[in-house]
């Protein structure tokens, strides 16, 4: 078997462990809000167990506001109202983007979260509204919680005439047709309107006419190949309003970013101006760095651990290792003692499942405490059904909850107000998302606790033990490029069959669309005429926004038919195999039967002592070679691969001690993506004479991949979730040690392209971030990766600042 290194462009999948004790409880509070200070329950936290795992406190200063006057065109009904919901007049920030908006310019508002940016997009949008009767307004939001969320907010406003409403995947159909005649104010995503409203568009003329806002909520989310996907649905929606003689504003609100203005210029394809001085008021944050204990040694703790060591290339590993306890089990334990404080706690968990086992572990020890007090916690996440999300929303902000373990499905905007602490359970992957957790509390101005828990990985124990990496650092910029020829083209095949396409609309599509056209003309999949380009082919075609993998798959229990929920067909090979253990709300089912070709998955509940967690193995192989350049010990090559993928195999593991019961066989279809790589090989007798050990040559590349995928951006204007890699030391196509940096979308998506044409410049700043940083022995300012598949393991920094040193010596410049 190969000894490789592979990096996923996806996130990895989660595997936790179900075995938690109770805590010990403190006594239940009476109820929200009388709780103790963020300082007390830090203190009371740290003081239940054994040790002190808080390894550093940072104090984020409260900050007072800055008002600024109503603008004099908000009519009086519009102020009347937002006093009504406790809006005695603006910050300064809104009162600012407010009225460039309202003055015709396009404005971009990127403040801190809780910092009130939805009421710089609705003072100008709803005056217009109450202004002229017939003027209508689009709201886009990347999830279903934040527009329901903003829909509660201005239906609040009872502003006659108004009439907001969600149109989205679970808008009945009944209410669809009503919502397209009578709204003013539609909500939506942007995957409605890419699906349903654009191909609509006859159907939406008499809205699209009086368009005048077109309001992009956490527009900081539309990044990599999904931000630039949105980017050319946006395109095609302002292409329309202009067909019907409409030119709306576009107003976007966003997390603080770098260079916002930029970042939603790209995005709206319009000069954009920022609004970026935060004028709001801020409670204190408590900001603790939590790492959990180590458990004591334990040989069942390493025969767990001994294939994904292997897996790393660790051929020596001791026969007892210690392990720290994990995130999961961790996080459940703080948001049981929080709930028991009365402290209304929110806990971020990176996966569906993990976020099932929080909840459920927190909801036991809470009921072994007090009976019944574990009604008071709930998970949320992705695939329930839209009366549970709804019912949870509403439970967690009328106080009916007082703990929810999420995904991140509710990072963003959606208004908790009154949450007085938030759990992370494990770094989220970059600052941005960090605060925007962290954020979630204090929602009021008052005083706030935010804990991340760390995992028992490199990355997450460098940021615990290096602070200054997560409060002394910017925070990152978006990034997209609507110009990538590979989201261009189906783009442009969409809009040819909204209306066919003419020289007028390249413009507006920006670079490269005139070769994009000419490559859908030679393709057949456009006719010229004199008028135009028109679409042949009767059927849509197929665009994916945001790439998940195929259909969602439905959960259906077996006895009764009922529809549990959903999982996106990319996770459904690792969640619901046969034999696994699938959890819903805080009951466990075990899945039957999974019937791809249908998308349905049977289910039992059973509640058995086992969990399951799935096994899969990847590999990758040369399809074909577009270019290559020969430097001597050297080659660099660009071509078309195969990366292939499977779910072999699943564990059963003890709850109670995470003991591997055994190991099943399963038989699932391979998945394929053929996409577009850039990789170099080295010879061996060059990676000696540098001084690399034949040892130490898969952390040398592995290393060398890792900060190559980090600093790809700064070539290819892509985001580093958008690309993959994998790195050996003998790959059977190329004979030599390889690394391959690839795109993660089937056919490519530019980047790999780019990546070869700037091989030099990109190696030359990767080797410079290496040998620059600080560090020891690699961190993730170098070559630790938040999404590594091998647990950023074997590295080698110094050996990696070799293998480049070697490259960047024979590559031409």
């Amino acid at each position: 078997m190969q000894d490789v290194t592979h990096d996923s462009f996806s996130s990895a999948h989660l595997s936790p462990r179900h075995d938690l004790k109770p805590s010990s409880l403190a006594t239940v509070s009476a109820g929200p809000g009388l709780g103790p200070s963020p300082t007390d329950l830090l203190r009371r936290l740290r003081a239940r167990g054994a040790g002190d795992p808080v390894t550093h406190v940072e104090r984020v200063p409260a900050r007072a506001g800055v008002p600024a006057p109503w603008p004099t065109w908000a009519p009086t009904e519009l102020r009347t109202a937002f006093a009504g919901r406790g809006v005695v007049a603006p910050w300064r920030h809104q009162a600012e983007a407010a009225n460039l908006a309202y003055d015709g310019g396009h404005v971009v508002v990127a403040t801190g979260t809780a910092s009130g940016k939805s009421l710089a997009y609705q003072l100008p949008a709803l005056a217009t509204l109450l202004a002229d009767p017939r003027a209508t307004v689009l709201y886009l939001a990347p999830t279903k919680a934040l527009a329901a969320d903003q829909l509660r907010a201005v239906t609040a406003l009872e502003l006659e005439g108004v009439r907001p409403a969600c149109y989205d995947g679970d808008t009945p159909r009944a209410e669809r047709e009503w919502i397209r005649r009578h709204s003013r104010f539609v909500l939506t995503n942007p995957d409605m309107l890419h699906h349903g409203i654009l191909p609509g568009h006859a159907q939406w003329s008499g809205f699209l006419r009086r368009l005048a806002y077109v309001v992009i909520d956490e527009c900081h989310t539309y990044r990599g190949v999904f931000g630039s996907h949105v980017a050319h649905v946006l395109r095609r929606l302002r292409r329309q309003c202009a067909r019907f003689g409409a030119t709306p504003v576009f107003v976007l609100a966003s997390a603080t970013s770098g260079d916002p203005a930029t970042a939603a210029g790209r995005l709206t394809g319009l000069p954009v101006t920022a609004v970026t001085e935060d004028a709001s008021p801020r409670g204190g944050v408590t900001f603790a760095l939590w790492e959990p204990p180590l458990l004591p040694p334990d040989s069942s703790a390493a025969s767990s651990l001994a294939p994904a060591q292997a897996a790393g290339g660790h051929d020596d590993m001791p026969d007892l290792v210690q392990v720290r306890r994990s995130a999961l089990r961790e996080t459940a334990d703080l948001l049981a003692d929080t709930v028991a404080e009365g402290v209304r706690t929110l806990a971020f968990v990176r996966s569906r499942k993990g976020a099932e086992v929080v909840a459920a572990s927190a909801r036991r020890a809470l009921d072994d405490a007090v009976p019944g007090l574990g009604d008071r916690v709930a998970a949320y996440r992705g695939g329930y059904l839209r009366e549970e999300r709804r019912e949870l929303e509403r439970a967690l902000l009328e106080g009916d909850l007082l703990g929810l373990a999420s995904t991140n499905a509710l990072e963003l905007g959606v208004d908790l107000i009154g949450l007085d602490a938030v759990l992370i359970c494990g770094y989220p992957g970059t600052r941005a998302s960090l605060w925007q957790q962290a954020g979630r509390a204090g929602r009021s101005g008052q005083e706030a606790l935010a804990v991340l828990v760390a995992r028992d990985d490199p990355l997450d124990t460098y940021l615990v033990h290096h602070p200054e990496a997560i409060f002394g650092a910017p925070v990152e910029a978006t990034v997209l490029d609507p110009a990538n020829p590979y989201v261009l083209a189906p783009q442009l095949a969409c809009a040819a069959v909204e209306a066919p396409l003419t020289p007028a609309d390249l413009a507006l599509f920006g670079d490269g669309a005139k070769e994009a056209i000419d490559e859908l003309v030679a393709a057949g999949a456009l006719r010229q005429r004199p008028t135009g380009w028109y679409w042949r082919h009767r059927e849509r075609p197929e665009v994916d926004l945001r790439g998940e993998g195929g259909a969602p798959v439905a959960v259906v229990e077996s006895a009764t038919g009922r529809l549990l929920g959903t999982v996106d067909g990319g996770s459904s090979h690792f969640l619901l195999h046969p034999g696994a253990v699938y959890l819903h709300q805080g009951v466990s089912y075990v899945v039957d039967e999974l019937d791809l070709a249908d998308g349905c998955a049977l289910v039992h509940v059973e509640e058995p002592d086992w969990s399951t967690h799935a096994r899969d193995v990847t590999d990758l192989s040369v399809v074909s070679l577009r270019s290559y350049v020969d430097a001597g010990p050297v080659g660099m090559f660009l071509g078309e691969v195969d990366v292939t993928s499977q779910v072999v195999s699943y564990q059963r593991r003890r709850i109670a001690t995470g003991e591997v019961i055994d190991t099943r066989p399963l038989d699932l279809p391979t998945r394929e993506l053929r996409t577009v790589a850039v990789w170099f090989t080295l010879s061996p007798q060059s990676l000696a004479l540098a001084g690399v050990q034949p040892a130490d040559v898969p952390g040398a590349l592995h290393a060398a991949e890792h900060a190559a995928i980090g600093l790809l951006p700064l070539m290819a204007t892509c985001d580093r979730w958008d690309i993959g890699g994998l790195s050996t030391a003998v790959h059977p196509d190329t004979e030599a040690p390889t690394v391959f940096v690839y795109d993660g979308h089937p056919g490519g998506a530019g980047f790999a392209e780019r990546a070869y044409g700037t091989a030099s410049a990109w190696l030359r700043a990767t080797r410079d971030a290496i040998a620059e940083c600080g560090c020891e022995t690699g961190c993730p300012s170098c070559v630790q990766s938040p999404k590594c598949g091998n647990g950023n393991n074997p590295l080698s920094k110094p050996d990696a600042i070799r293998v480049l040193d070697v490259v960047l010596a024979n590559l031409p410049a």
